[in-house]
């Protein structure tokens, strides 16, 4: 895996750092140009070929985008609005979508097809620190913040337009997501009220409706990192509870399943 940008405890800048994981322990590599948080680096490509678009840099938000080919960063044309720094991303690092923006929030969705970004189909509920999982043409996104009214809202792109499915269990915003537009995880987050409280749930999406399975350890908003599949993902980092910055890796694995042998007459 890899997971690069995010923010540091309070007072500190927005950073640059760019890590490596390889099943057991991360390592540091080459820093991004512009350190930021948040926008769209959540399953946009791989530990060789990556894209990081948009962000905000200390309070303010970016547009630049910036391509990973396995050892250095570079910068590639713009997303179309700084709003897209709250956004959730899906995608590939040459066949990409920027889905929501804000605050406050919108409908804007923006396609990337390795050169260039252009509008496309806007979402029916537009929102921020949403979460997302899918592919440039089969996308989902699910949670997010409707302007301080968070939202359990679930919508499926086919390349042209969006349509609504059913809703998460439990609305909250700002958690990680992974998988495809049939096989998604939506993990930990965080609820508004009565205050804003870290939450430990994950859900898991069958292409039809959304079922608790196991929580995560540590809950947190905003994690680093959470892997392309919803069988074999993975979280890390994020403001907890006890916090505020934690370093907390987790692994999600899929049940051990036992294969025996039938005999039939």
């Amino acid at each position: 895996a890899i997971t690069y940008g995010g923010t540091g405890p309070p007072g500190t800048a927005s950073q640059t750092l760019t890590e490596y994981y390889n099943g057991s322990s991360w390592s540091e590599q080459a820093d991004l140009n512009q350190g930021r948080f948040m926008g769209c680096p959540a399953t946009l490509g791989s530990q060789t070929a990556a894209l990081f678009a948009a962000g905000a840099y200390n309070g303010t938000d970016q547009v630049n985008v910036e391509s990973w080919n396995g050892s250095a960063w570079s910068e590639v044309n713009n997303v179309p609005t700084a709003k897209h720094s709250y956004a959730a991303g899906a995608g590939t690092q040459t066949a990409a979508l920027a889905i929501g923006a804000g605050p406050p929030n919108r409908a804007l969705v923006a396609s990337w097809d390795g050169s260039n970004w252009t509008d496309v189909g806007e979402l029916n509920t537009g929102r921020y620190f949403n979460s997302a999982a899918g592919t440039q043409t089969a996308g989902l996104t699910f949670s997010g913040d409707v302007d301080n009214t968070f939202t359990a809202n679930t919508e499926a792109y086919d390349g042209t337009s969006w349509t609504e499915l059913n809703n998460l269990n439990t609305v909250r915003a700002t958690g990680g997501g992974a998988g495809t537009q049939t096989s998604a995880l939506m993990i930990s987050g965080n609820i508004p009220s009565p205050t804003s409280t870290q939450k430990a749930e994950t859900e898991q999406w069958d292409g039809t409706s959304w079922t608790e399975v196991g929580d995560v350890a540590t809950a947190r908003t905003r994690p680093g990192s959470t892997g392309a599949t919803a069988t074999n993902a993975m979280i890390t980092g994020g403001y907890s509870p006890a916090g505020p910055i934690i370093t907390n890796t987790e692994e999600w694995e899929i049940s051990n399943f036992t294969v025996k042998t039938l005999t039939t007459s």
